[in-house]
């Protein structure tokens, strides 16, 4: 890696899904000697790799590998959340910058993205059985009393039940008393690079995307998980392709049903994904939109123009 990337600690290349962005990540990593870390929550899963679209082949650039990192960490069946994200990702950006390269992250999971580019501090609060015990007796009136004298006061819309209430002053009690610097996440300073693709192209994109993932077997994979044994609902909990198949699979869709349930499933969550990034642009981040139609060429010298300014 070269001094050019000095002021930046890593790159991330996001935008939704069907905008090529894993494609563009990998050959601009494979340009810039980096490694990517993958920002994508269901990738994290074994076994599950035509739908969630892993591609690993794209991971293969000019005859090299790119490094890879937070894909295929976890069994599937497992419910995978953000602290275990920020906690995986710390170890992998450290590891990535002890070796003097530069992490390119890369996905559409915006929450993961914002929790390590904010810092949120996620890192999982201990239970706190004599603290319970101390306040099983409150009702949710005192509970929410006893909240509100906490500084850092955090969402309350979600404290509709004692055991939230209490949850909420663990946590509150936590952080009063753990040393800052044990839970900080370091404030990370990302270039930030958005793919943006045409609605119509992306919907065509996304269609066709759908029927080759169904011609490559992606109804074998969700059955094959379900004969090893993971209980339908846990498949369900994944959304999108894992949902539709699985309701297929159990004989509660159609093959049509299923196709025009998902691909319309998969436009509405393109479009959540959108609204999540403009979401970040209204809360400060500054991201450069590139065309997912621009070359490749051209999409690398975008970046490594934004890298080079100083």
């Amino acid at each position: 890696m070269n001094g050019n990337h000095s002021s930046y600690d890593l790159v991330t290349i996001l935008g939704p899904t069907a905008s090529g962005k894993t494609s563009f990540a990998t050959a601009l990593a494979a340009e810039l000697d980096a490694e990517i870390i993958s920002a994508d929550s269901r990738q994290v899963y074994r076994q599950m790799d035509i739908g969630t679209g892993k591609d690993l082949a794209d991971y293969q650039v000019n005859g090299k590998t790119v490094p890879y990192h937070l894909i295929d960490i976890v069994e599937a069946g497992y419910k995978y959340n953000v602290f275990e994200y920020q906690r995986d990702f710390l170890k992998a950006y450290e590891s990535i910058r002890k070796r003097g390269r530069l992490p390119v992250m890369c996905g559409g999971t915006g929450l993961y993205l914002e929790a390590v580019l904010k810092g949120y501090r996620l890192l999982p609060v201990p239970e706190n059985p004599a603290l319970r015990q101390r306040l099983s007796a409150c009702s949710l009136e005192e509970l929410t009393e006893l909240l509100r004298t906490y500084k850092t006061l955090h969402n309350t819309t979600d404290v509709d039940t004692p055991k939230r209430a209490i949850r909420a002053i663990e946590i509150e009690e936590y952080y009063a008393h753990t040393p800052v610097d044990e839970r900080a996440f370091p404030k990370l300073n990302s270039l930030l690079i958005g793919v943006k693709i045409d609605r119509e192209k992306r919907r065509e994109k996304i269609t066709r995307r759908l029927k080759q993932r169904l011609e490559a077997g992606m109804a074998d994979e969700v059955r094959g998980l379900l004969e090893q044994g993971i209980p339908p609902e846990d498949l369900l909990y994944y959304g999108l392709e894992y949902k539709y198949l699985t309701l297929y699979l159990t004989g509660q869709l159609s093959y049509e049903q299923m196709f025009h349930s998902l691909e319309t499933a998969i436009h509405q969550f393109a479009k959540r994904q959108m609204t999540w990034f403009r979401g970040m642009e209204r809360r400060g981040f500054t991201i450069h939109w590139i065309d997912a139609e621009c070359p490749t060429e051209e999409k690398i010298a975008f970046v490594r123009s934004k890298l080079n300014e100083i």
